[in-house]
């Protein structure tokens, strides 16, 4: 499994935007070949505060999916509404296993 957690931390008076631009790109994502899971989630503590958990069967379905449109499209939008650069951490995925492709 290919998964990427991306830790987001945008400007407060963006924060329901980002939201909304994400959700949109979850959208797409989710139909992507190779895509098992596209999760958006919002810290409760600081709602200013996000990852994004996205699992690809493989690394090959992961970069695939930044030639996408929807996701140039969410890039370009959400540019300038960061507090600080996001960051992806790759993880190993154990369980549940990779389904076939």
């Amino acid at each position: 499994m290919f998964v990427t957690l991306v830790h987001c931390h945008v400007k407060p008076e963006h924060a329901d935007a980002f939201a909304d631009a994400c959700r949109v790109n979850h959208e797409a994502s989710t139909m992507e070949p190779g895509n098992v899971r596209f999760d958006v989630l919002r810290l409760v503590e600081d709602p200013t505060r996000f990852v994004l958990y996205e699992w690809y069967v493989d690394e090959a379905a992961a970069k695939a999916h930044k030639d996408t449109l929807h996701y140039a499209a969410w890039r370009e939008t959400v540019a300038d509404w960061f507090e600080e650069p996001r960051y992806g951490v790759r993880y190993e995925g154990l369980c549940p296993e990779t389904p076939a492709s």
